[in-house]
């Protein structure tokens, strides 16, 4: 074989190789600065996060409604909500499982069984959850988990831009629609939470209307839907309260319990607020104020927002959820809002309890820009967690509202329409055509850090949350059981992600899963305070919280560096106070209400 012929079979090989190589190079390069990052991550905040949704089997996008034709120029704009995620234990296996909703007709929601392995499988179809999304019945916004007749096992609502529906859980095997509840037949629903509010051991449920329930949104009459003001908007869906009967039957009874606003509704969370062993009720209203419900002793609910503070100045509240992020026994409210530099900053808002006040006479101040967590961009869900195992609750955002076109912007436009008079903007013809700009899109996310002394601190893209879909919900859960809480993201026409969380081991922790028995099943409402080391915090088991989102329902304290918990305890429901002495630190306890 002569030299030349040589040299070009070399030089072929070198030709075909080089490319294979430079790309196991830069593989490996990337690997190299992925491990650096996350050891970097672990020596500076003692946690890093790793998107894990393909390696651990969950393949879910999520597609939003396509509505009435009337209202193409904005659909996207209108269209922009229905990725949900709640978080439930269906089979009592003791491992979380997630379920997430789809939005456009025919499209199936999933519900993702925890495998005990790092890995889910999809099963809402073997149970019964998958094809809800039926023509004539509306589109999923998101799904709440309660046992509401008190069987030992989780039951679900899905709530819609439509029908909402709630399904009976037949022992982790099936579910069954249950169609004699007394549930209303089209709510345009964005939120919904259970909780007992009147203490009597049933399950009780909470359903905020967002647009009117008079519009059926794929066969208008009419195209003015819209909000007749940006500031203080009384058009949208009406609230229902529905108190639970028992034998699976629900009375509606807002109006005569004092709930009757017209607020365009997005998020609701349910906590004492005020220490009388009733849950209040807050709800975050796009287009207007927040509203704080005051639960006179399960009788009335009394409407303080303008008293407390909480509703004061308006905004377009769209998460709700609470924690104890000072460690000191009270509940904070963080609501997010709309912050877009250079065009309209409202700015977060983080209510915390002031100094000196308390019971009825509660008073709230906004702390979120004090504290560092104003500026979320267009922020949707939200949840307190504590994702370092330190002793504080930090918090995990996310946000993005319409991500087209990211060279072409629909803010002007957007601005013109919101200054205009009612007769304007209730209308959606008067609104200018969307034409694939992007609003508030491709934004990055936010994960603060709670330092314990007043300060949050972004470290989104230090700990690898570094996603920029449209993120409208968020949840909490400790998915495999290992002590840290790991994340799972929906995101609006994009995929459900999945952070799981790896934590510095030499920070304990310690999570209860609470059972009732006078008390409602699922134990919610229950309230349980840890002391340790000089602390103190409070943790509530809540029906609900975020935007269309619910947490696990085991509740997950963070204890730093300490050697023992001095004493936990519990508040139930039903009143019955319980001491608890736990002896092993990383560790799940189970507590059952006493007799």
């Amino acid at each position: 074989m002569s030299k030349a012929r040589i040299f070009a079979i070399v030089l072929f090989v070198c030709l075909i190789a080089t490319p294979i190589v430079w790309k196991r190079v830069l593989a490996s390069q990337q690997m190299v600065k992925g491990a650096n990052r996350e050891a970097a991550a672990m020596a500076r905040y003692d946690f890093y996060m790793k998107q894990s949704a393909a390696a651990a089997g969950v393949h879910f996008r999520h597609e939003e409604p396509t509505l009435d034709p009337k209202l193409k120029r904005i659909m996207p704009l209108v269209a922009n909500m229905g990725a949900a995620v709640s978080v439930v234990d269906f089979n009592r296996d003791g491992w979380p499982d997630f379920y997430v909703t789809n939005s456009r007709i025919g499209a199936q929601n999933a519900l993702y069984e925890n495998m005990h392995n790092g890995t889910f499988k999809n099963v809402a179809a073997q149970v019964g959850l998958a094809n809800v999304n039926k023509p004539g019945t509306g589109a999923s916004m998101g799904a709440v988990w309660g046992d509401y007749d008190n069987d030992g096992w989780p039951d679900v609502l899905i709530y819609k831009w439509g029908k909402p529906e709630l399904y009976h859980n037949d022992h982790g095997k099936h579910f069954t629609l249950d169609k004699n509840a007394g549930l209303p037949s089209w709510v345009n629903a964005n939120t919904a939470i259970w909780f007992d509010y009147d203490d009597d051991g049933k399950l009780d449920l909470f359903l905020g209307g967002y647009y009117s329930e008079n519009f059926n949104l794929w066969q208008l009459k009419t195209t003015k839907i819209m909000p007749n003001a940006f500031e203080y908007a009384d058009n949208g869906g009406r609230k229902y309260l529905f108190h639970n009967l028992g034998n699976g039957r629900f009375k509606e009874v807002s109006a005569q319990m004092g709930i009757k606003s017209r607020r365009w509704s997005l998020a609701a969370v349910a906590a004492d607020f005020t220490g009388s062993g009733y849950p209040d009720l807050f709800i975050a209203n796009d287009y207007g104020v927040s509203e704080l419900y005051l639960n006179e002793h399960g009788k009335h609910f009394r409407e303080i927002g303008k008293e407390s503070g909480v509703g004061y100045a308006p905004k377009s509240g769209m998460t709700a959820s609470v924690g104890d992020i000072l460690n000191q026994g009270r509940f904070s409210i963080f609501v997010t809002n709309i912050s877009e530099r250079g065009v309209l900053v409202q700015g977060n808002n983080l209510w915390i309890p002031k100094p000196g006040t308390s019971g009825d006479s509660v008073k709230f101040e906004n702390v979120a820009n004090a504290m560092g967590v104003d500026l979320g961009g267009w922020a949707f869900g939200a949840q307190f967690g504590d994702l370092n195992n330190d002793g504080y609750l930090d918090l995990y955002q996310v946000n993005g509202d319409v991500s087209l076109d990211p060279n072409r912007s629909y803010w002007y436009d957007f601005s013109k329409i919101a200054g205009g008079n009612h007769e304007i903007i209730y209308d959606a013809n008067n609104w200018p055509t969307l034409d694939g700009r992007s609003l508030s899109g491709h934004q990055q996310k936010h994960v603060w850090i709670n330092d314990g002394a007043g300060q949050f601190k972004e470290v989104s893209q230090l700990v690898d949350v570094t996603d920029r879909y449209d993120g409208r919900s968020v949840a909490l859960a400790d998915f495999d059981n290992n002590g840290a809480l790991d994340a799972v993201v929906a995101n609006q026409n994009g995929p459900v992600l999945l952070y799981m969380n790896h934590v510095d081991p030499r920070n304990k922790w310690i999570e209860f899963s609470l059972k009732g028995r006078e008390s409602n099943r699922s134990a919610i409402g229950a309230e349980v305070r840890v002391f340790w080391n000089g602390q103190e915090q409070l943790q509530e088991v809540s029906g609900g919280s975020g935007f269309c989102a619910e947490n696990q329902r085991r509740l997950h304290f963070g204890l730093g560096r300490t050697t023992h918990v001095d004493k936990v305890e519990v508040r139930w429901p039903s009143g019955i106070k319980q001491t608890i002495y736990p002896s092993k630190l990383d560790r799940i306890y189970n507590i059952e209400e006493p007799k």
